[in-house]
């Protein structure tokens, strides 16, 4: 009688949840509890709970109470079987309210009965449920465990089921998921792959079908669902859903629209970009048009809002700019594509163009920059896709670009100093964020940049009065740290292998360009000390063999120049280097046999093939520096019989038709020999001994026979 009178009380609502609560604590038997808790529950229905009460019904019954409902399968007489469970299920969507209790253990292990209730088939009476357990999901999502959990008890294939089924909140089973792949897209996708592909073919067949705002609104939905791994190309599902997604942007692209309609499918087209590249376009006319748009919308877009560059406005629409820049960095690659091309050469000249007017205004925009805005993403998103241009178009805008640098190697030392925390925008990063590729890397994106300028006089005066020499040393010393943490075992090229690579590239036209610069300037020294102590490390793991030539020549061409210092006049360090280089070199070529005749010829080693093509000029210098560091550094030859190349060299010569060297590999062969002849008596007798002279005549070594020839 007590909970009738409470019930119908319209006095104070607080009272009687006060009182209410009284008996929860005070109950004598269950009846009594559960009759208090069917008032406390109704008032949380109501949501007529705030932040104290809530936490006066917690501190009253925790989450003993609500676990027994959950568990118990006796509803009262003349209830519903799920009674109980309901009743459970609202008390613990009150606590979620309170962020604190939403990460609590009771609450997280409470996940695999969530998921029950989205998966059991909801009739009118149990929407309610449904309902509390997305307030619980949501609540648990927003802390800081909560994603991990989810993930890993099941939850994402849960909601992708509930939204498939497209019962009641199956909207909302969406939207949870959205915002778990926001968070934890790599792990959803390892773990859930067919159910998330599942969703992604059902919204990509809503959004192919779609005539009304429901097309703009999935375009703001559907990047969610897009994942860098596993590819979309893998697998058939995946490619059909490329193929309506084509098809739908293709439609929406081609019609005329607002910039509200426009600029969500910008932004997807951008993110099937990033997983796919341009493989999700068909070849063929419509396939090369459609590039063209894209390319050409995105490149309209950067200049409407960097030509005249409105602080507001710029901020409103970084998201959608930085969608463009993922478009139009496809835009260059696909431009510079000969193997089997999307475009036609007069579409390639005509993107080229109107690309250059939009980095135009990249660098415009850039050059309003002020000192306080160089934490912001959107400034690293411009300098990262006018680096891309920079790598491939040497020629346009080269004055704008001359007057920018400055800036650019100012901005990149002051990222790669302070280790910024700036963060990537969510179409900025195309890259993953581990080792060398975590947002503060802006050197990465304009090293290629830098390694076409430095071959030019007044980009590379510019930079070298800017200091650049001494931040790419530095930032060389970081990367071979990063590389040397990471695992030893063959794997793909990482961003720090590619980045010490482009470095080097940078260094060899400084080297080659201002040899005097490396004389004088203490950072070549401090360069030096490094290459020498690198090389013997990397040159044993084969997988590194790119980089082990980038390094091997670097080293040989600054020893040549730097011959006079400490550090080269036979110290354990140098002896090290110079005996890996010597590897280096010595193990490129062999002999085998000719198919053409019975005898051998000249090919470059098993090893080397694979790699000879970015390798091949590298070895033909590393070869021209070696020869030109014997004269000044007398202790070589030695090191040189030591590693007994002499020997090797002249007994391959000896053995292979000459015919099948070709002439720059001579050359190559004759001034490593010349050199060591001329400094060593004990070389030109190794060389004699193979018969030198005679097989120096077939190859026209005029000099080396010459040589050979005086007493």
């Amino acid at each position: 009688p007590r909970f009738s009178a409470m019930a119908s009380d319209s006095g104070d609502r607080h009272a009687t949840l006060k009182r209410c609560l009284g008996v929860l604590r005070d109950a004598k038997n269950d009846s009594e509890q559960f009759a208090a808790l069917l008032l406390v529950t109704k008032a949380v229905r109501a949501g007529e709970v705030d932040a104290k009460t809530r936490r006066q019904i917690f501190d009253a019954i925790g989450f003993t109470f609500p676990t027994r409902l959950l568990l118990s399968r006796q509803p009262p007489a003349g209830c519903p079987p799920h009674t109980f469970r309901a009743l459970g299920l609202t008390l613990l969507a009150c606590f979620c309210t309170d962020p604190e209790l939403a990460g609590h253990s009771q609450i997280l292990n409470k996940i695999p009965t969530f998921n029950d209730v989205l998966l059991s088939p909801c009739d009118p009476d149990s929407t309610s449920m449904v309902d509390d357990v997305y307030q619980c999901l949501s609540a648990v999502l927003a802390t800081a465990r909560g994603p991990r959990e989810l993930v890993t008890k099941g939850t994402v294939s849960a909601l992708c089921q509930a939204y498939l089924n497209g019962g009641h909140g199956s909207d909302r089973a969406l939207a949870l998921l959205t915002g778990l792949l926001a968070i934890a897209e790599a792990k959803c996708w390892q773990r859930d792959a067919p159910q998330l592909l599942a969703v992604l073919s059902k919204l990509s067949g809503d959004f192919l079908e779609a005539e009304d705002m429901t097309k703009f609104e999935l375009c703001e939905v559907l990047p969610h669902f897009i994942p860098l791994s596993p590819p979309l190309t893998e697998n058939s599902q995946g490619s059909e859903c490329l193929c309506r997604l084509y098809k739908g942007l293709a439609e929406v692209l081609g019609s005329k629209l607002s910039q509200s309609q426009r600029d969500p499918a910008l932004k997807l087209a951008a993110s099937l970009v990033q997983a796919c590249g341009a493989e999700w376009i068909p070849a063929g006319s419509a396939g090369s048009k459609f590039l063209a748009l894209l390319v050409n919308l995105a490149c309209v877009e950067v200049r409407l809002t960097l030509e005249e560059p409105d602080p507001v406005e710029v901020e409103g629409k970084k998201e959608v700019v930085t969608a463009c820049y993922v478009l139009m960095e496809m835009g260059i690659q696909e431009c510079l594509r000969e193997e089997n091309p999307l475009l036609e050469n007069v579409q390639k000249m005509q993107l080229l163009r109107i690309m250059e007017e939009a980095f135009g205004a990249v660098i415009f925009y850039l050059r309003q920059v002020k000192q306080e805005e160089l934490q912001n993403p959107f400034i690293f998103a411009s300098i990262r896709v006018l680096g891309a241009w920079m790598a491939e178009e040497t020629s346009s805008l080269k004055q704008e670009i001359c007057e920018l640098l400055p800036f650019l190697v100012d901005y990149a030392r002051k990222l790669f100093k302070e280790g910024s925390p700036a963060v990537s925008l969510p179409q900025a990063e195309l890259v993953s964020t581990e080792g060398s590729a975590l947002p503060q890397d802006a050197l990465r994106f304009l090293l290629p940049g830098f390694c076409h300028l430095t071959a030019e006089d007044r980009p590379r005066d510019i930079l070298i009065s800017e200091g650049a020499p001494a931040l790419l040393c530095e930032y060389f010393l970081q990367q071979w740290e990063v590389l040397t943490s990471e695992s030893t075992a063959p794997a793909p090229l990482t961003s720090a292998e590619m980045s010490l690579q482009t470095t080097c590239g940078v260094f060899l036209n400084l080297v080659v360009t201002a040899p005097d610069l490396v004389r004088r300037d203490k950072t070549f020294s401090s360069l030096m000390d490094m290459l020498l102590k690198s090389l013997p490390v990397l040159l044993p793991q084969k997988h590194h063999l790119v980089l082990a030539a980038n390094i091997a020549t670097l080293g040989l061409m600054m020893a040549r120049i730097l011959a006079g210092s400490a550090a080269l006049q036979e110290t354990q360090s140098a002896k090290e280097f110079f005996g890996a280089a010597i590897l280096f070199l010595s193990q490129a070529h062999t002999a085998q046999a000719d198919p053409g005749s019975r005898g051998l010829a000249l090919a470059v080693s098993p090893a080397y093939l694979s790699a000879w093509d970015d390798i091949g000029e590298l070895w033909l210098l590393g070869m021209q520096a070696l020869a030109g560091c014997i004269p000044p550094l007398p202790w070589l030859p030695r090191a040189a019989l030591g590693a007994r190349w002499p020997q090797g060299l002249s007994h391959l010569l000896a053995r292979v038709a000459p015919a099948s060297v070709e002439p720059q590999l001579v050359a190559a062969f004759q001034a490593v020999l010349l050199e060591l002849a001329r400094a060593s008596q004990q070389c030109r007798e190794v060389i004699l001994s193979h018969h030198a002279t005679e097989w120096a005549n077939l190859y026209g070594m005029a000099a080396l026979e010459q040589c050979l020839a005086q007493q």
